[in-house]
């Protein structure tokens, strides 16, 4: 990043920031402090390192399932501090994965955070539908094939719930087909113009004048035809993970 002068992006993840603190810390399920820990501390650390860089760095975490909350809540409330000290969040973002819940549940629960997180200036990142492959605890091999594609009226739910969350911040990554993992090109079949379509369907409802009201996350990058990419980024798509490929 220094070297082309870009900025970049520290994601956390839940057992990255468990091994960051140490596994041999205790981690109790309904505190998960070692992971909290882990995470705070990597995030001061990243901050202090980054000055020495001199590029812009975003600080994120990654995929937190429900059973995950603990570690959600333990980085948020070291998020409202530093706000308190400092004017802004420690993590720039979070993101909350219950994709496995229902669709209302997941929504109820988005918005909970939301709240907090608004009030500090802090963007959620919330996944909608199922991403195949396994990541951080969540295990969808297997999985039905139409829940692999989000429907425009279950991102519409989403975007209108969290418009109505004052100073909200958000992002969603939808299903379109993609799945967490290494692939080779073509063995995933996209179908971005889900997004796309969603877009047109949510502009109509808001009545908005933008195309791309909504800013999507496309997880599982991997191994994706550079056509499908394109297409994804063209539909709204602002983040892209990829895995070590």
């Amino acid at each position: 990043a220094k070297k082309v002068n870009c900025p970049v992006m520290v994601q956390f993840s839940n057992g990255g920031s468990q091994f960051f603190a140490g596994k041999s810390l205790p981690n109790d399920k309904d505190k998960l402090q070692a992971c909290v820990l882990g995470a705070v501390a990597g995030a001061k650390y990243v901050r202090e390192v980054a000055e020495a860089y001199g590029v812009p760095v975003v600080l994120h975490s990654d995929h937190c399932a429900k059973k995950l909350l603990p570690w959600f809540d333990g980085m948020l409330a070291a998020d409202e501090e530093y706000f308190k000290k400092h004017g802004e969040p420690l993590f720039s973002s979070h993101m909350l994965d219950l994709s496995e819940e229902p669709l209302n549940e997941n929504i109820e629960i988005c918005v909970k955070y939301l709240k907090r997180m608004a009030k500090i200036n802090c963007l959620l990142e919330m996944e909608l539908g199922i991403t195949g492959g396994e990541e951080d605890g969540v295990n969808n091999e297997g999985v039905d094939n139409a829940s692999m594609y989000s429907q425009p009226d279950e991102i519409w739910q989403v975007v209108k719930a969290f418009n109505e969350v004052p100073n909200s911040m958000f992002t969603i990554a939808a299903a379109f087909g993609n799945c967490h993992g290494v692939y080779k090109v073509g063995n995933v079949k996209l179908a971005p113009e889900i997004l796309g379509n969603a877009q047109k369907y949510i502009k109509e409802k808001m009545n908005s004048k933008e195309d791309k009201p909504v800013n999507f996350v496309f997880h599982g990058g991997s191994g994706s035809e550079k056509k499908a990419i394109e297409e994804a980024l063209g539909n709204g798509v602002i983040k892209m993970n990829i895995d070590t490929d």
